[in-house]
């Protein structure tokens, strides 16, 4: 069993998470504590193991794009209590939605890359003067010039 020590000072916690030693100062500073921050003798920052816990919570939350104010609305309701999961629920479930809806723009993103891709590879599988003719200027001059931002969504 790996033995975890009950005090983490903020470079042990740093290191743990992934955040800077500023971005946990920037935490404490916005309230991103549900239990605040401890300080040991001589005022240092002290952590616990559950504090590095919330902080990964955090940084998965922020991660997936909720802003900082909803962060922050939620610590509150988790600071106030059991009392607060319906509350908690609803900010979760908002959260969920715009989550799933970035992920749809993000798919449909994906498959057009992926669309382009394949034109791409197949163009290379022809050769070179495939390549030039893709993306040179038409050797017709009766041949209609794209608009600018048609082009941008073929090419």
């Amino acid at each position: 069993m790996v033995e975890v020590p009950e005090n983490l000072s903020i470079g042990q916690v740093a290191e743990r998470t992934g955040l800077s030693v500023h971005a946990l100062r920037f935490y404490e500073q916005e309230g991103l504590f549900p239990n605040g921050v401890r300080r040991g003798p001589g005022g240092r920052r002290v952590y616990r193991q559950e504090d590095v816990d919330w902080l990964t919570v955090c940084i998965v939350l922020r991660a997936s794009g909720m802003p900082l104010t909803a962060l922050r609305r939620y610590t509150e309701l988790v600071r106030e209590g059991a009392g607060t999961a319906r509350e908690r629920l609803a900010l979760m479930r908002e959260h969920e939605e715009r989550v799933a809806a970035r992920i749809g723009r993000l798919t449909e993103s994906l498959d057009l890359i992926r669309y382009k891709v394949g034109v791409y590879e197949d163009l290379l599988d022809q050769g070179e003067a495939a390549v030039r003719q893709c993306h040179g200027p038409s050797a017709s001059p009766a041949a209609p010039t794209p608009e600018p931002h048609r082009e941008a969504a073929i090419d």
